[in-house]
This record gives structure tokens, C-alpha cells and sequence, in this order.
């Protein structure tokens, strides 16, 4: 019987490390990467079984590339792996499309069984959490609409690249646009989340998620 394949997307190589031991004797590590566009390309590229994905992710950040590996293939089974336990976290990740939330200090514990979750195409939420995002679900259903949702793909990049201190040139390299553009979508996303300053955007970023510290 085959072993399942998994890639891992995670920008700390001693995360990755501690992984893929935790793994190996279970499942074939088929790749590794350290930003979320690389792993848009790869998990096209390479089509494993289950990612796994840190939010945290430069250029591109896990809860973005989560929404755009499952725009492409909707089957995609993707488990985020985080520091992060605040619910706020797995609502946007579950509403981009992941399968499971397990929080990094319990992986030893939880991460092959929300693998296997995945692997049947269901959802796993670390215990840890699980209580506080049934609350949230019982008490209104799905979250409200945030204002970030209203922005195109292009935008929440652009967003992200700025909030992290790129250039406008920098991010128009990056992306392959030019820096004309990039100011066009970063008044426009200022003007959709009604944010005056770039300080205001950094800020934004950080609250919701966009961009993690």
C-alpha cells in the first residue's frame, strides 16, 4: 500500500526538521518550502495528498495561499500548523478552505491524526481550540464578512508585501507588475478599508492576520 504524500510549507528550517522526523515513518515528505507563493507553484506541481501549512509564511501568507491552492483544486486537502491558537486564526483558515487546525505545541500529539483526518476528507481542530470555535459557530454561525475579503487576490498580496516593508518596486518585481500598478492597488485597498496613512495599512495587516508577528 502506498504512503500518503505530504509537502510542508514552513519558513523556520528547524520546524521543518522537527517535521519531517515526526513524519518520515509515517508518510512521504515529497517537498519543503519557506513562502506561501512557492507553495501555490509546488502544490500545483507536485499534487500531494496533504499540506501542511504554517500561517506565517513571507510573500505570500499561509491563510492567502490556502484560499488560492483551493480556488485551483478544490479537492485539496490542507492541514494549517501554527503558533497560534486564537480562534480569529482557524475561522480564516477554515473559511479558505483547510481541513484541520492544529496548534504547534501540541504537534507531536495531534498532527498525524489530523493528517489522517484529512486524508478522508475531514476536518480536525486541536482540542485546545475546538470548544472556543464551536462557541463562536453556535452563537452566530460563520463569522462576519471582513473588509478584507472585499479585496481581490492581487490586493491581499500587495497588502502583505507593503505591511512587511517592500518597496513599491520591490513588490512590482515580485509580482511582475510595475510599481505604477502596485501604487494603484495600495490606494485602492487603502480606499476599500478606508486607511490613510501606510502606517494605517501596517497596522491592519497585523490585526487581521494578513501579515502574522
Amino acid at each position: 500500500m502506498s504512503r500518503a504524500r505530504v509537502l510542508l510549507a514552513d519558513d523556520h528550517r528547524i520546524i521543518v526538521e522537527g517535521l519531517q522526523r515526526l513524519l518520515t515513518p509515517e508518510f512521504d515528505i515529497v517537498g519543503t518550502v519557506g513562502d506561501g507563493r512557492a507553495l501555490v507553484t509546488q502544490a500545483a506541481v507536485l499534487q500531494p495528498d496533504v499540506i501542511i501549512v504554517d500561517i506565517s509564511l513571507p510573500l505570500l501568507n499561509g491563510i492567502e495561499a490556502v484560499r488560492q491552492i483551493t480556488r485551483a483544486e478544490p479537492l485539496a486537502r490542507i492541514v494549517v500548523l501554527t503558533m497560534h491558537p486564537e480562534v480569529m486564526y482557524a475561522l480564516r483558515a477554515f473559511d479558505a478552505g483547510a481541513l484541520g487546525y492544529v496548534v504547534k505545541h501540541s504537534a507531536s500529539v495531534e498532527l498525524i491524526a489530523a493528517i489522517e483526518a484529512a486524508l478522508q476528507g475531514e476536518m480536525y481542530v486541536s482540542p485546545r481550540i475546538a470548544k472556543a470555535l464551536f462557541q463562536v459557530y453556535r452563537e452566530g454561525g460563520q463569522r462576519q464578512q471582513d473588509a478584507a475579503d472585499m479585496l481581490s487576490p492581487r490586493q491581499r498580496e500587495v497588502l502583505q508585501l507593503l505591511a512587511e516593508g517592500a518597496t513599491a518596486k520591490e513588490v512590482a518585481a515580485q509580482l511582475h507588475i510595475s510599481p505604477r500598478t502596485v501604487e494603484y492597488h495600495k490606494y485602492r485597498v487603502m480606499a476599500v478599508l478606508d486607511l490613510k496613512t501606510s502606517a494605517d495599512l501596517v497596522q491592519y495587516a497585523v490585526k487581521t492576520g494578513i501579515v502574522v508577528t
